[in-house]
């Protein structure tokens, strides 16, 4: 318990470190970092009105304790009510905290980055990957997020071969993080004659947008070429160089942008997009090296790691990796994603609380 209260006095003096250097006039000058000071102290202050309720709560406690030993039966008896009131509202109010003090990804308040690919399945896996992003944005869209398209095939029988796309917001990474991995889908195809169900599959890649004070790419691993785009949509297709492709030598990560209507704008988007891949590539040799699970991950994050499976004819979805099953297939595809996310937030705060001696 004492170091459980040591960590709740640190969490308060730096929320008071904070709060005086947003009072200072120099900050009013340095928008970026004004803030990340300010979310910064948004995210403590849950902790440090909750180190204050648990200290009125423990003097409360205290008091009742020398008063139930009072001569008086009517303060004693009123002394014992305020006793177990309080004693009840500390436990509850310390299991509240204990999940507050769970460690908290640094990565949670990142945009993310996805891609899905159509994988098995041919053009049944190219019309699930459209499903899978019409998902997402909805899920987006429900949060006030903001979807943006940054580079996509289209599949001719419907859906995508690949789209790309930035998802902006609050905590976006928080709730998506644990997407990366292989859907499989379970239903039957339009072009299906007979009836017969088919398994398809999409990859899905999540990952953290990382800003350039964050990570910096070492332009000299870089080799930046353009090209003319090709395929459907664009108005510069086969007109100029405006796609874009960058390759980071040191691991081989490759991206390609056409989507934009300029080179500037290709070369931007496919910056942004090689940051945060190498970014992650950098972070996975670390905590490789170091013998870590990555971020006590949920399953490895891995693209090629089954992750979920989508049942039409029994309107089941499935995620393998906590066991975790629910028939309301048709819910979870219009967006409404909370079920399964809220239970996978659920799982990690179990395995950090068992991993983490507050």
């Amino acid at each position: 318990m004492d170091a459980f209260r040591e960590k709740l006095i640190a969490i308060e003096k730096q929320y008071d470190e904070i709060t005086e250097e947003l009072g200072s006039e120099s900050i009013a000058q340095d928008i970026k970092k004004l803030t990340k000071l300010s979310r910064e102290q948004a995210r403590l202050k849950g902790s440090v009105d909750a180190w204050h309720q648990l200290k009125h709560l423990d003097q409360t406690i205290e008091e009742a304790e020398l008063m139930v030993k009072d001569e008086d039966l009517e303060i004693r008896e009123m002394a014992q009510m305020e006793l177990e009131e309080s004693t009840a509202e500390r436990e509850a109010l310390l299991e509240k905290i204990q999940k507050m003090l769970i460690p908290r990804d640094p990565e949670d308040e990142c945009d993310v980055i996805m891609e899905i690919r159509g994988g098995a399945g041919g053009d049944e896996g190219n019309i699930f990957a459209g499903d899978l992003y019409r998902m997402y944005t909805r899920y987006a869209e429900s949060r006030g997020w903001k979807v943006t398209v940054m580079e996509a095939s289209v599949s001719e029988a419907g859906g995508f071969s690949q789209i790309v796309f930035s998802i902006k917001g609050e905590d976006v990474y928080k709730y998506l993080k644990w997407e990366s991995g292989v859907h499989r889908v379970q239903r039957v195809p339009k072009t299906e004659t007979q009836g017969r169900i088919h398994t398809s599959t999409a990859t899905v890649l999540c990952q953290p947008e990382i800003e350039e004070d964050v990570f910096e790419l070492d332009m000299k691993d870089l080799t930046i070429e353009t090209h003319r785009a090709s395929g459907a949509g664009g108005q510069h297709i086969n007109k100029t160089d405006s796609a874009v492709r960058i390759v980071h030598i040191p691991t081989g990560i490759m991206v390609n942008c056409q989507e934009g209507r300029s080179q500037i704008e290709n070369r931007e988007t496919a910056l942004r997009i090689i940051r945060s891949r190498v970014y992650e590539e950098v972070q996975r040799q670390k905590e490789e090296a170091a013998g870590k699970e990555r971020r006590a991950k949920i399953g490895t994050g891995d693209r090629s790691e089954k992750i979920r499976t989508y049942n039409y004819p029994q309107n089941r979805v499935t995620d393998h990796r906590i066991h975790f099953t629910t028939n309301h297939l048709d819910i979870i595809m219009e967006g409404k994603l909370d079920e399964v996310i809220d239970a996978l937030q659920t799982e990690e705060e179990r395995k950090k609380l068992e991993g983490e001696n507050l």
